[in-house]
């Protein structure tokens, strides 16, 4: 029962929306009569409960701006940028300088302008500070430049607004709330939208919202009635004046409460009258609408997420590390100070002749001792920044910038079809792409073409659709290189569609009634809509599977032409047949089944198509060998991955259609238990039917999703999949990329819709998984290397799926841990754990959106979560946009673990966001996805390689940068440290000023900025074909606390070396003509000498790649040293004019130089040989048979092949497929979507005793009802 509610404004407003208890029906037409009674004017009282509820509600006064503004609503303006030409200055130097080592190297500035307390110049430290923030703040530019570009796109779109009556063309920013807006057929529309006519009769129009779900299939809306009758007339539509209340903005696509008051009566707003910004007007010409919500508070921009500042986990280290040597840097000098005030008190003082104190030092011996102690703590501060160096950032920036290029290079990740290449869209993550632990990804248009191909059939018990050698009989691999048949002779057929095998068509030609039939059946039962489109016949479905369908059935000559509320036209074979439609039994997820019944001349038959085991259950007993032909043949498909429908027909006598017909009336009229009683009445007319044959439909992968989905869980990366289709279609496209096989222990579903049904089929789940891996757990048996599949043998490396013979089985490498593994103390021997997935296939989940809702509440996400992780695959179905974002922040918050997100859709952006790195697929649904990412690709094939090659090698090269330039600043640095000792801690400097100004900016900065670039440890192809060289990355083992302690013990015992055994040498020395060697300036010079040998020694050690660049770097900047000491020096005039010249003289200086190092470059030799000889790591072995190969001038042949593409497998499902919701078939057989009459007159060419029903929840009927009618606009349960 609908309410009657008087308008009067004074009223209290109503939660949420105001919505009305009671809903309308699809037509929206049912409205309720409200008394005139009078009531303030201009709505003052609106207003003051607006203010008062003003979180709950939202009033809208349609074509009246001046009403509207009062509310300040967001207007359509669009702004991601960050800066303006005004602000970019101040915000970005004050974001820059809120970076921790930023704002230290700007202190240590200030200080080095201080006589007092400097012994360098502020140069040394102000030029590498200016670059780093000049870089950064270019970077920064570029990329809020890129911004401004896409939001200036966006919002100079065109709309069409209706002015003082007039429709005028205005720009998308200039759109506000209450504005009433044209749009027209294929464009986007601006904001959200309350439709108020359209050119379709009934006031429908259809949508296409793969921007907001990634749903490609057309959904219809309705106007209300009374709103329909404007039409496109421009005067009426600006004298449209209604009020709505609705609710606030939220990110529910699927919810919209809300009335319209209007001519004193209101009117009931729900989601099927509202579209949303992001949608593409599909097959309506035009429509207007009311604006609801704009800019800012549309549902898609409140489903976008905010941009998130993403850093690396190498950066939050280095962040930490960075701390933890300010404070050893605070001790050295704190330690410094303490002693140079005992030894000014003790020595010093009586040195004032020689060693002057200044002006500002007190006379007093303690007082002044104290204050030069103090003046020295600073010093030492500035002596010893250089173990934090400025130029540690500028290097890492430049490292990164240069990575960025080699992704954008790449040829191997270029994609020739649309011409697109891989784009590094920043430049700051790169080598957290070697670290990924787990990835989320949308399903349609990422994993899938979203193209739906008809690829194979059964009819009568035989199958078509491969192509069989006749010499052989072996079934023949179709591939590009495959010729399809010629279907030119048809004048209807379509150029894309392809089919291979003849035999289907010649039966078509020579007219095999069985296949005849067989193509009737998809040319008449289905609820496609035709449209003549520029003289091209193209269709219009709610599924693209259905879609497919029909264009089968077109290709092999059995067109779908026109239908009317009561009759289909199909063209067979050239000539035209018209049938009688009786009834539409149409699918929902209950019947997974739909049904036509029609009549052609005499003959009244029902068609029916749906899932094998629905279909079965209804077959007349007999043609058992059809039946189990049909039914291999069903496996086969299903194995293959393909969604398979079966088809079957009935033939009815008119005297029991006659009688079904009334009692379906009686039972879609019933007011008790409806439902039910159709369901009864579909089950006595969908029985005992025959079996014509069955459909295999192919949801396209995009090419190498398979192998890369492989290759990606062998690197330990763990792929869950996102996505706003149904369970059906997510699951069948698991099988097809293998995210699920049969191998799998099992494969649990949740589906439920409450909180405590999903914490029981939760807490079941966790259970039965550790009862699976309790006994594999306690009935575990060693495992012998030489038939463990993830073994490799002793010198030769074959791919973990093989058995390689291994002679010395004790000298095996385990590529989990990448170690020489005894078997007695492999990890495998351990047994099978819950993680263990290689041993046990691991476990899969499936979940609904529904469900998940419960499962992210905080009582029951880590129950959630605990279940998720232990599973090998994660498929999360029919999710919103902001559910993605939900559950890839759970996996950060609990796992602390690098996600990546990887989307081509709008719906992916707040996931793509909230990820550590976000992918975007430059794909058929718009650049939404790639604007906001960090990544694009033109293919989800290309992340295989971004992944385990440029992130791989990104997060290697990165590592090893920083351990050798930890281990060089230390070695340089730690130089003064031990030089204070014997110069009475004056923070006097052990090197020339010069030397230490460049000493990282020339000397040092080309050979590890190479190494950073260019180095790899394997090439490309070996880094594809053993992915588990990625898996170092999860447990940071490259670089680490661990590593970074090895690489300053390293530098610390290295620069002990470097200044003892030249002062030894140096301390005393005559020279053999009797010069004296002992000064200051030529001792700096013999040790920055050795330094800079030594460092350059240890450089390439570490290159494990020599290309030209680095061999040019590494002895470039050894020979550029001596150049430029002697030009500094000689030419210039440096003060250490002569002292490196004189030490070179004499054999002194070069027994000490390769004395040095020898005692540093030594032990690690011995270190590294002794490792790869007897503990060698994966990579140490792939490397060495890449050596073997180049040197055998061969390629080897052991390569790891990854599972195929086509994987069969034992379950026997069905992957049927219609739309997401119920059928057009309400639509069709009322007549309402209609575009046109089939006759002028508007006649039908039969009588409307058309049926149409649902069953199953909420199934009502369509057929003609002994009710009265009620007039237009009174609306019933039965219509759309």
């Amino acid at each position: 029962m609908v309410r009657t509610l008087p308008i009067s404004s004074d009223a209290p407003p109503r939660s949420a929306g105001g919505a009305e208890d009671s809903r309308s029906s699809r037509s929206g037409s049912r409205r309720d009569e409200v008394p005139t009674s009078p009531r303030p004017s201009l709505g003052e009282s609106f207003r003051r409960s607006f203010r008062h509820n003003i979180q709950t509600e939202r009033r809208i006064k349609a074509n009246n701006r001046q009403y509207n503004s009062e509310f300040n609503y967001a207007n359509n303006y669009i702004k991601t940028s960050k800066y303006t030409v005004l602000t970019f200055l101040p915000l970005n130097l004050f974001e820059q300088f809120q970076r921790l080592a930023n704002f230290y190297f700007l202190c240590l500035l200030v200080l080095q302008m201080i006589p007092a307390i400097s012994s360098l110049t502020p140069i040394t430290t102000a030029v590498p500070l200016i670059g780093v923030l000049a870089l950064t703040a270019i970077k920064d530019a570029y990329d809020d430049y890129q911004r401004h570009q896409s939001d200036s796109q966006v919002n100079n779109r065109r709309s069409k607004a209706v002015r003082n009556g007039v429709l005028e063309e205005e720009r998308w920013a200039q759109v506000q709330v209450g504005d009433v807006i044209r749009m027209e057929n294929d464009q986007f529309v601006a904001a959200d939208v309350l439709l108020l006519s359209t050119s379709e009769p009934n006031g429908l129009c259809y949508i296409e919202t793969a921007e907001l779900d990634g749903e490609t299939n057309l959904k219809c809306r309705q106007c209300l009635t009374e709103t329909a009758e404007m039409g496109q007339n421009d005067a009426l539509v600006w004298a449209f004046d209604g009020q709505i209340i609705c609710e606030t903005p939220n990110n529910l696509l699927n919810k919209f409460e809300g009335t319209l008051i209007w001519k004193n009566k209101r009117y009931s707003l729900d989601n099927d009258k509202v579209v949303l910004r992001g949608c593409i007007l599909r097959n309506t010409n035009w429509c207007y609408g009311v604006v609801l919500f704009a800019g800012k508070d549309t549902k898609l921009m409140q489903n976008s997420g905010k941009t998130k500042f993403k850093r690396t986990s190498i950066d939050r280290l280095l962040n930490f590390i960075i701390i933890g040597i300010v404070f050893f840097l605070l001790s050295m000098c704190l330690f410094c100070t303490i002693a140079c005030g005992i030894w000014e008190s003790i020595t010093g003082q009586y040195f004032k002749v020689y060693l002057p104190w200044d002006t500002l030092v007190p006379s007093d011996p303690i007082a002044g001792a104290t204050v030069i102690a103090l003046l020295v703590f600073f010093s030492y501060a500035i002596v010893l920044n250089t173990v934090v160096p400025i130029s540690l950032y500028v290097s890492v920036e430049v490292i990164r910038f240069a990575q960025s290029f080699l992704i954008n290079w790449d040829e191997h990740m270029h994609y020739e079809k649309t011409g697109t290449s891989a784009r590094a869209r920043t430049t700051t993550l790169n080598e957290e792409l070697g670290q990924i632990e787990y990835i989320f990804s949308d399903k349609t248009g990422t994993l899938t073409q979203n193209i739906m191909t008809f690829n194979k059939c059964s009819i009568a018990g035989r199958s078509y659709g491969d192509i069989v050698d006749e010499r052989t009989g072996e079934t023949i691999e179709i591939n590009e290189q495959t010729t399809p048949l010629d279907f030119s002779s048809n004048p209807n057929y379509e150029p894309e569609f392809k089919f291979y095998d003849s035999t289907l068509l010649d039966a078509v030609r020579n007219g095999h009634e069985e296949v005849h039939s067989f193509f009737k059946l998809l040319a008449l039962c289905h609820t496609v809509m035709p449209e003549d489109k520029n003289g091209k016949l193209e269709y219009q479905a709610q599924s693209p599977d259905e879609a497919a369908l029909v264009s089968a059935a077109r290709n092999f000559g059995f067109v779908f032409k026109e239908r009317s509320p009561n009759s289909i036209t199909i063209d067979v074979q050239g000539q035209p047949e018209v049938y009688e439609l009786l009834c539409i039994l149409d699918f929902n997820n209950v019947r997974k089944r739909m049904s036509v019944i029609l009549r052609k001349g005499r003959q009244l038959r029902l068609y029916c198509k749906g899932a094998d085991n629905v279909i079965y259950e209804r077959l007349k007993s007999g043609s058992e060998e059809i039946k189990s032909k049909t039914q291999e043949h069903l496996n086969k498909f299903a194995g293959e991955g393909l969604r398979t429908l079966c088809l079957a027909v009935r033939d009815l006598d008119e005297e029991f259609f006659n009688d079904w017909k009334h009692r379906h009336q009686e039972a879609a009229v019933s007011m008790d238990n409806r439902d039910e009683k159709l369901d009864a009445i579909y089950e006595e007319i969908e029985k005992d039917m025959t079996l014509l044959g069955a459909t295999a439909i192919e949801d396209k992968l995009q090419d190498g999703v398979p192998q890369t989905i492989a290759n990606l869980s062998l690197a330990g990366i763990k792929i869950w999949v996102l996505t706003g289709d149904k369970q059906e279609t997510a699951i069948n496209i698991g099988y097809s990329c293998q995210l699920l096989t049969d191998e799998m222990v099992d494969i649990f579903t949740v589906d439920t819709h409450t909180h405590e049904e999903v914490e029981n089929q939760l807490n079941q789940l966790r259970d039965a998984i550790h009862r699976a891996a309790a006994p594999s757990s306690a009935n575990s048996q060693p495992l012998d290397p030489q038939h463990n599949q993830m073994t490799s043998g002793s010198l030769q490396l074959n791919p973990p799926h093989q058995t390689p013979p291994s002679p010395h089985p004790n000298y095996d490498v385990n590529v989990v841990t990448f170690r020489w593994d005894d078997p007695s103390e492999s990890d495998f021997n351990h047994g099978s754990s819950i993680d263990d997935s290689d041993c046990n296939g691991g476990f899969a989940l499936v979940i609904n959106g529904h469900s998940l809702v419960h499962a992210l509440h905080p009582q029951l996400e880590q129950l959630f979560l605990d279940v998720a992780s232990q599973c090998k695959s994660v498929i999360c179905c029919r999710v919103t946009p902001l559910q993605k974002a939900m559950v890839v922040e759970i996996i950060k918050k609990y796992k602390k673990a690098a996600t990546l997100a990887i989307g081509d859709g709008a719906n992916d952006v707040s996931m793509i966001k909230a990820a550590h790195i976000g992918v975007g697929i430059s794909g058929q649904e718009g650049m939404q996805a790639v604007l906001a990412s960090d990544y694009s690709l033109p293919q989800f094939r290309f992340l295989e390689r971004l992944l385990l090659v440029h992130g791989r090698w990104s997060y290697y090269r990165m590592c090893k940068f920083l351990r050798y330039f930890f281990y060089k600043n230390f070695a340089f640095t730690l130089c003064h440290f031990w030089f204070a000792f014997f110069c009475g801690f004056s923070a006097q400097t052990v090197f020339d000023p010069m030397f230490i100004s460049v000493y990282n900016l020339c000397y040092t900065s080309l050979p590890v900025l190479a190494l950073g670039v260019f180095d790899q440890d394997v090439n490309d192809r070996n880094s594809l074909s053993y992915p588990k060289l990625y898996s170092p990355g999860h447990k940071n083992l490259l670089f680490n606390l661990k590593e970074f302690l090895r690489s300053a013990l390293h530098g610390f015992f290295t620069s002990c070396v470097l200044f003892c055994i030249p002062y030894g040498t140096y301390k005393d020395g005559v020279s053999p003509d009797g010069h004296i060697l002992s000064d200051h300036m030529l001792f700096g010079s013999v040790v920055a000498t050795i330094l800079v040998i030594v460092v350059t020694a240890q450089i390439a050690l570490d290159t494990s790649y020599w290309t030209f660049v680095n061999h040019i770097t590494i002895w470039g900047s050894l020979i550029s040293y001596f150049i430029l000491q002697f030009f500094y020096n000689h030419v210039i005039g440096g003060s250490y004019v002569g002292s490196l010249t004189k030490a070179m003289s004499g054999a002194t200086f070069w027994f000490t130089t390769l004395l040095t190092v020898i005692i540093l470059m030594l032990p690690v030799l011995a270190w590294r040989f002794y490792f790869v000889d007897v503990r060698p790591t994966l990579s140490d072995r792939v490397r060495l048979k890449q050596r073997l190969a180049s040197l055998r001038s061969r390629q080897s042949q052991d390569v790891l092949r990854t599972p195929s593409t086509r994987k069969t497998r034992r379950s026997i499902r069905s992957g049927y497929a219609f739309a997401h919701q119920e059928g057009f078939g309400r639509l069709i057989t009322s007549g309402k979507i209609m575009k046109k009459l089939p006759r002028p007159n508007g006649d039908f060419p039969f009588s409307m005793n058309i049926g149409f029903g649902t069953g199953g929840s909420g199934g009502s009927s369509g057929l003609q009802s002994p009710r009265k009618s009620k007039p237009q606009g009174a609306g019933s349960s039965g219509d759309v």
